[in-house]
């Protein structure tokens, strides 16, 4: 952190949100908590109070209220033995202790629902695990904070332009989706055939990652490039007026999002850690480095790549979900200032 220059940041007496995503148990690549306890051990040694944070989740699973979140950060080992600091749930026991905050330039999110304890915080410090993503084509700073930081009603203003459907010549009637939808969206006909009520459907996108065999796509045309769009305006609502910093590690860089609770083999080798205190240069950065990998073995992106009829998009995060659009949303970031796509990469050792 200090090589990065966050020693120029003024911690002391100051409340600090690390933003971070604890994992859906089950899931076996999410940030180790030891990384926490260095950032938040770091943040004390300079005088500052650190919490780690995130906001409730919109699907189904063991993350959409306060109390089953702060058992599930507990169990993937984000206690305040191991981490040095405590659990703090942004948007409250029921995901409804939210924030109106103005976007300023906004073109989709006027006024952006983000949880209040992120709001309350002097400093925000995302610590990021870099990752492929089924919408979003990967997950960086700007996830973390843009979707990350939205309570669930900001959470589903962000999705709800993508509605996905079903190839029913391709459902084998495994029920997977259905299990993963939060809003009883999915049905099934006599032939065991799935269909997606898009009424009931947010468009999260946790079917498109849960089915196996590729039968569930986002057809909405530019879904995934709005979706992309107002994360980003959510990213620059969390972190306008005050103190950032953003670290990125990439490392097992799974295919989909860690909340799942299962994770793929990862698309690509360990890169490493990348700092800055700009959210787009640095996932920017992370995303060109990735792009530089090569393909690793067995993995979801190397069975995209080997399939008939592949189109090789020459980009690693799309060749792995194609429907998403990862450069819209980066260059939608720096069109409303939360950051700048140029950056210069300075080593450290």
């Amino acid at each position: 952190m200090v090589a990065a220059g966050a020693q120029s940041i003024d911690f002391n007496e100051k409340f600090t949100a690390i933003k971070i995503h604890f994992g859906e148990p089950g899931n076996l690549s999410y940030l180790r908590p030891n990384f926490a306890k260095v950032v938040a051990d770091y943040i004390k040694e300079q005088g500052g109070v650190p919490f780690l944070t995130d906001c409730n989740t919109l699907y189904v699973g063991r993350r959409k209220n306060a109390i089953d979140h702060i058992d599930a950060a507990y169990e993937n080992g984000y206690t305040p033995f191991s981490t040095g600091c405590h659990v703090i749930i942004a948007d409250g026991l029921k995901g409804t202790d939210e924030v109106l905050v103005p976007v300023e330039g906004g073109t989709y999110v006027k006024e952006a629902r983000i949880g209040r304890a992120v709001m309350d915080a002097d400093i925000i410090l995302s610590l990021n695990h870099f990752k492929g993503h089924e919408l979003t084509g990967f997950g960086g700073a700007i996830k973390n904070l843009g979707m990350g930081c939205g309570s669930r009603a900001g959470k589903m203003e962000q999705h709800n332009d993508g509605k996905p459907q079903v190839d029913q010549s391709v459902c084998k009637g495994c029920r997977i989706c259905a299990k993963n939808c939060a809003h009883g969206a999915i049905s099934f006909n006599t032939r065991n055939k799935a269909s997606i009520d898009h009424d009931k459907c947010v468009g999260c996108g946790r079917c498109i990652g849960a089915c196996f065999i590729d039968a569930i796509s986002n057809t909405s045309g530019s879904a995934a490039e709005k979706l992309g769009m107002k994360m980003a305006e959510y990213a620059k609502a969390v972190v306008t007026g005050r103190p950032q910093f953003h670290i990125n590690i990439v490392m097992d860089v799974s295919p989909f999002c860690d909340c799942h609770g299962e994770n793929d083999v990862p698309i690509i080798p360990d890169v490493g850690m990348f700092a800055s205190f700009d959210p787009v240069a640095l996932d920017m950065a992370c995303a060109d480095a990735c792009n530089a990998q090569p393909v690793s073995k067995g993995s979801l992106l190397d069975d995209n790549m080997n399939a008939p009829h592949f189109h090789d998009h020459h980009d690693h995060f799309v060749n792995t979900t194609p429907e998403s659009d990862w450069k819209a949303c980066m260059e939608h970031a720096e069109k409303i200032g939360l950051g700048s796509r140029e950056y210069e990469l300075v080593p450290v050792k």
